[in-house]
């Protein structure tokens, strides 16, 4: 059986962090994610998370100025040493946090996708060294151009040449099937095709990254899919949704699954 966490950076969306890490306790979740958690006290969420028995996977890095277009700086040449400070601030986070995993956003690229690469893959090298001391995981999650116009990677196989570049044991990629699904389909062959490489699996409907009872995809699928290929790990809920997020919870029930699958 397929088990779930929630993503507070979309569900909840109306409430202080901790907050959310109740409403999520609170909703069935075992486990949750978050998106850039930086104005909370991690040792807070530490606690939360200890009392309500929730498991705290990712986070991530520091998005830069988002008000002047900036989405990540890990492909951004120039920009080394601010990426390397937003990597020590989320692993410094996910020390005092017990958070497990962080996402290197590589950021929206105005310059020669060659040099973008060079540059991502230099930061990611010792980035993942600098994670892998304290048992963190860093991952790799391409994004569809239509939500992120300009994001230096859109697709698995961009992925795949910068794990293969890197090569380091905690640089894992994050399967999210709506942003593949928007980009190239075909979503069950390459989650099989992908699966030793696959650290973390978010979902969302397709195309409207809603509950993932609507649009394209069959969830159904996926999660049986999930289940024959081995994978044992959490299915992030990443969607936006479409009212309330505890009446949008009834897709659980619409699908057959449960969040109460590791108990």
């Amino acid at each position: 059986m397929p088990k779930f966490s929630a993503n507070l950076g979309f569900l909840w969306p109306d409430r202080p962090l901790l907050d959310r890490i109740d409403a999520a306790a609170d909703a069935g979740f075992e486990a949750i994610e978050l998106h850039w958690p930086y104005d909370t006290d991690p040792a807070d969420v530490r606690k939360l998370c200890k009392a309500r028995e929730l498991t705290l996977l990712g986070i991530n890095t520091y998005a830069g100025d988002t008000a002047k277009g900036e989405f990540g700086l890990g492909a951004l040449p120039g920009r080394e040493v601010d990426f390397q400070q937003a990597v020590d601030q989320s692993i410094a986070w996910c020390r005092a946090s017990g958070a497990q995993a962080i996402h290197a956003v590589a950021g929206v690229i105005p310059f020669d996708e060659a040099h973008a690469r060079d540059t991502f893959i230099g930061n990611l090298i010792r980035a993942a060294d600098k994670a892998a001391a304290h048992d963190v995981t860093l991952l790799l999650e391409p994004i569809n151009q239509r939500d992120k116009p300009g994001y230096f990677y859109s697709n698995l196989s961009q992925a795949e040449v910068i794990l293969d570049a890197v090569d380091r044991p905690n640089l894992r990629l994050m399967f999210d099937v709506y942003h593949v699904g928007v980009t190239e389909g075909d979503v069950l062959t390459r989650l099989r095709r992908h699966m030793p490489r696959i650290g973390h699996v978010q979902i969302a409907a397709v195309p409207s990254r809603a509950e993932p009872d609507e649009g394209e995809l069959r969830y159904e699928a996926i999660f049986e899919t999930l289940d024959s290929l081995g994978y044992t790990g959490w299915i992030g809920c990443e969607y936006k949704p479409r009212t309330d997020t505890d009446a949008g919870l009834k897709w659980l029930a619409k699908l057959g699954v449960s969040l109460r699958a590791t108990r």
